[in-house]
């Protein structure tokens, strides 16, 4: 079967040199002079698209994210102050806290099943799931008639290892089978059972709650530019006036990505994402089969945004093209285009920004407690560091958001028990996307 890089390819090589495409490209503006470098995973770019021709932004960004010899995922440790970006969950303790909340009080609406899996797509060090696991075992006498299992699916070994080390009881060895679906196994500091898995498709099916915290961003997106002879895509090609160096050009045909552009589209600049459309059908499926929840939180946009393909390095912008394979590569996630994927298999919220979603969990109430408790100024003033990174607009508060899938008859019994009661609140009552009632 041929692949649809392979024909985008082939078409590409057919019809000729395609025009060059000066769309943004998002730099810092002071990439050091080594950052031009010929880095590994260029000399292997530059020697594919010799052979082949040029290729998609979702093949570039595959290879250099996730290119199983060369690939920035692959052996990097990216993330913390030492890394390219710090994540929320790395900011500070509250985040996880109360997405663990939002999960245990899901799991209360729904008829407390007597087993549930959560389930992280890209764990990153496993902070956020060791944040979430201390709330579980805070709430000891609430859960502890459920058997829960953790099941993380990462494909970089080396942050499994990072992870296995945050989350995983030192004096209990790991099982591990690189030839196994379930390539790593062990147990959490506080006894339950954690497994790992290369694709969401490996983890058992059954009552789950699924989180999916800056995972969607870095999937490959196809990038679209509308022109007078309509829609092409953006492809990467090798700069004939300067060695060493890659430039965007616009393919001189349609290609079969562009099926995935609506119809109506009015933007004159799209990204597409088919892996999260895969990814979105497979939890919609599953969440409608055996119930549960999704909870997801990333950069993104509810289908208004075009060009946002950007590189970070060393907590800067990076130019995409420079080194390939030492920068990280994301492009903001299209929450319409997730809503559209889920094909009404399920109920979706949101999104809703990220300072509302914690507000609504009761972020300045935990801030509180903690400032209480906390005994060192520094401790204080970095619960407040914290908080501020997370809740202000210029920061994170408006640049990130949520965006919830929940089986329909989750939605349709809390409306029954508003009318119930002739509650004045919001259609969802959902936690985070509804303010909570603090009493």
């Amino acid at each position: 079967m041929v692949g649809m890089n392979t024909l985008v390819r082939r078409g590409v090589a057919r019809l000729g040199i395609p025009c060059v495409w000066r769309g943004k490209c998002v730099s810092s503006g002071n990439e050091p002079a080594e950052s031009n470098r010929v880095t590994p995973m260029l000399r292997h770019l530059m020697y594919k698209i010799k052979s082949t021709g040029p290729i998609t932004v979702a093949e570039y960004m595959k290879e250099v994210l996730t290119n199983p010899a060369k690939g920035y995922y692959v052996h990097h440790d990216m993330l913390g102050e030492k890394g390219d970006f710090i994540t929320s969950p790395e900011i500070s303790q509250i985040f996880g806290e109360l997405l663990g909340i939002w999960f245990v009080s899901e799991w209360m609406t729904s008829g407390k099943s007597t087993a549930f899996q959560l389930v992280e797509l890209g764990p990153g060090r496993g902070t956020l799931t060791g944040d979430i696991l201390r709330v579980f075992n805070q709430l000891g006498s609430v859960l502890k008639n459920c058997d829960i299992s953790i099941h993380l699916v990462e494909v970089s070994q080396k942050l499994s290892e990072i992870q296995a080390l945050t989350l995983t009881e030192e004096k209990l060895p790991l099982e591990r089978d690189a030839e196994s679906l379930v390539y790593m196994k062990g147990v959490t500091k506080s006894g339950i059972p954690v497994s790992w898995y290369r694709d969401l498709k490996d983890v058992p099916k059954g009552y789950s709650f699924y989180l999916a915290h800056e995972f969607f961003d870095v999937l490959p997106v196809h990038k679209f530019q509308k022109t007078p002879q309509g829609w092409r895509e953006v492809l990467v090609d090798i700069d004939p006036q300067v060695s060493d160096k890659l430039r965007f050009v616009l393919a001189p045909c349609a290609t079969p990505a562009e099926a995935f552009i609506q119809h109506d589209e009015r933007r004159d600049h799209v990204e597409v994402c088919p892996n999260a459309g895969i990814i979105i059908e497979e939890l919609s499926q599953r969440i409608a089969l055996t119930g549960g929840a999704a909870l997801i939180a990333d950069y993104g946009h509810d289908g208004t945004k075009t060009d946002t393909f950007r590189g970070f390095c060393g907590h800067q912008l990076h130019d995409v093209l420079i080194a390939p394979g030492t920068a990280d590569l994301t492009a903001d996630v299209d929450f319409s285009y997730l809503r559209r994927m889920a094909q009404g298999k399920v109920a979706s919220l949101g999104p809703v920004e990220q300072r509302t979603f914690l507000k609504n969990m009761g972020i300045d109430v935990r801030l509180k407690v903690l400032l209480d408790k906390a005994d060192e100024p520094s401790s204080k003033e970095q619960l407040l560091r914290g908080y501020d990174m997370l809740m202000n607009p210029q920061r994170m508060g408006e640049r990130f958001n949520f965006f919830a899938l929940l089986p329909h008859q989750r939605l349709h019994a809390a409306s029954q028990e508003r009318n119930a009661r002739q509650s004045k609140t919001p259609a969802s009552s959902v936690p985070g996307f509804d303010e909570l009632v603090w009493q």
